[in-house]
């Protein structure tokens, strides 16, 4: 009895993943001529390329959600 109760009380042993194993997603970088023509503007892109309009602005890109992968 003592061993159908010690193996009643175990469960499937799991490991967790590391931080560096899970997927991460990863966007590409678009400037503001990109987010300026694209079919699919989003709310970020958007802003982005109102700010890039003005004289002497200055940007590097911001993360297009549309250019989403995972590795």
């Amino acid at each position: 009895m003592s061993a159908a109760a010690a193996a009643k009380g175990k469960g499937k042993v799991v490991k967790k993943k590391k931080t560096s194993e899970k997927k991460q997603y990863h966007y590409k970088l678009v400037l503001s001529d990109t987010c300026g023509v694209c079919k699919t503007p989003c709310e970020r892109g958007m802003n982005y390329w109102r700010r890039m309009q003005e004289p002497g602005a200055v940007g590097k890109g911001v993360p297009c959600i549309l250019t989403r992968t995972y590795k």
